[in-house]
């Protein structure tokens, strides 16, 4: 069966969201099945951040109930990383007596160009790529403690975690010169990344990349041209180096225009990842 027919039975979605100038966390749009289609969410949250403090964002988890919900996610602001957490109603205002915190993590972050928490139900993994091309791990839960790292990645433009396994996480990452990777970072110590090439060519263009899970083994995969203000989408057959299949399936000119992107997911217990 073609890829793009799987996906247009399988329950595939992706909210790309976003910080906006002001500070607001906006919903974004959510493309299911294919063809791709928007769909609209519930508008910005404002008064998250300070205006124009974020520069990067991991996933924001979202546990929703039928008051409202609970999200969650790790920002670096200027030199230091910061957990924020907070509840709303259904209208995106904030709920009093219910948790609203930011949490400093520690400094150190200026030179960092990506970071991403993978979160299963056993464990919570932080990544962090640093501008010299340095792959930092951490394990976290009671605090941040480190567990490796590994140099030769200062090509990376954007790192998207495609899998969260039990013994592995993955990402998929586009390169300055267009090439597009797979990082394969088993969970055992010590951190020894295994890099496969996917593509070759004409990946240079994204600054951001976003998945999510699409049916048994594929990811739905966006591409956010910040210059552009365009994203594209794509299905993404299960990572298998140059033999990965990926089909494009349509592009959003103009509209991407928020200075930080990243992806909403919901808790661990229903956030599978499992790309490769």
């Amino acid at each position: 069966m073609l890829l793009t027919a799987i996906l247009a039975t399988a329950a595939c979605s992706l909210a790309p969201g976003s910080v906006l100038d002001s500070g607001a966390q906006d919903n974004g749009g959510i493309t299911v099945g294919y063809p791709a289609r928007n769909v609209g969410l519930p508008g910005p949250i404002f008064g998250v951040f300070a205006p124009g403090a974020v520069r990067l964002s991991t996933t924001f988890t979202s546990d929703a109930s039928n008051l409202g919900a609970t999200n969650a996610g790790w920002v670096v602001q200027g030199d230091s990383l910061y957990y924020r957490v907070y509840s709303i109603d259904t209208m995106n205002e904030f709920v009093p007596g219910l948790p609203n915190v930011t949490q400093r993590v520690g400094g150190g972050w200026s030179k960092f160009t990506a970071v991403e928490v993978s979160q299963t139900t056993a464990r919570t993994t932080a990544y962090g790529l640093r501008n010299d091309g340095t792959l930092f791990r951490w394990s976290v839960g009671g605090g941040w403690k480190a567990t490796g790292s590994a140099t030769g990645f200062a090509a990376v433009k954007s790192m998207a975690l495609i899998s969260k396994t039990a013994t592995y996480d993955t990402f998929l990452a586009n390169t300055r010169g267009g090439a597009l990777y797979t990082i394969h970072i088993p969970t055992a110590a010590p951190m020894k990344p295994i890099v496969k090439p996917v593509r070759t060519k004409t990946w240079q263009g994204f600054e951001k990349l976003l998945a999510s899970k699409c049916g048994q083994n594929g990811t739905l995969l966006v591409g956010i041209d910040k210059d552009t203000k365009t994203a594209h989408w794509y299905a993404v057959g299960r990572a298998n180096g140059t033999a990965t299949v990926i089909n494009h399936l349509s592009s959003s000119a103009g509209s991407y225009k928020a200075p930080v992107y990243y992806r909403w997911g919901g808790t661990p217990d229903i956030d599978p990842l499992n790309g490769e």
